[in-house]
């Protein structure tokens, strides 16, 4: 084998030993078994993280454009934009009407 192959197959072998072994971080202790952390945001497979990717929603507007907004309606904010919600369809104030508004 060549000098460069030998120093780092070395090298390798030294680091693997060190990982493997309790001492070679003082106060740490090392890991016995693979230890996931399911639920870190982080994480590709998180539950936190697959919630936030699938929770996102879009805020299209129709131009479909009304005076006065029925009876009935509750704001609420979705993405940071205030909306009108009248039973199923939503509404976005635009100047002095609002803009029917679809919610994906």
């Amino acid at each position: 084998m060549r000098p460069t192959v030998r120093k780092t197959r070395a090298a390798l072998v030294l680091l693997a030993a060190a990982l493997t072994c309790d001492a070679w971080l003082p106060g740490a202790p090392a890991a016995k078994e693979a230890e996931a952390v399911v639920g870190r945001p982080m994480t590709p497979a998180s539950v936190a993280g697959v919630a936030r990717r699938t929770t996102r929603r879009t805020i299209r507007r129709t131009s479909m454009y009304v005076a006065s907004l029925p009876p009935n309606c509750t704001t609420i904010v979705i993405e940071g934009m205030t909306l009108q919600q009248c039973g199923g369809t939503y509404y976005q104030p635009s100047g002095n009407q609002y803009v029917v508004v679809i919610v994906d």
